[in-house]
């Protein structure tokens, strides 16, 4: 019983992790896009953010909660 809940609670807080380094970066910054229309993206954002090497502690923290889950399932 105590493997899900430990696993549950570090899947939520590697979640809230791998949002908050997302979400946190800059602020947002309205302005024309070359192409037209407004955006509230910030200029040269890219999709950087959203790669393995800068998200790896938060999916780690995940993994193992989905490993705590899995063997409190089974126990």
């Amino acid at each position: 019983m105590w493997a899900i809940l430990i696993g549950a609670a570090l899947i939520i807080g590697g979640l809230l992790f791998l949002f908050s380094s997302a979400l946190g970066r800059r602020p947002s910054d309205p302005h024309q896009m070359p192409q037209g229309g407004s955006t509230l993206e910030p200029r040269g954002q890219g999709l950087r953010f959203l790669g393995i090497s800068q998200n790896w502690p938060a999916l780690a923290v995940i993994a193992i909660g989905v490993v705590l889950l899995a063997v409190g399932g089974y126990s």
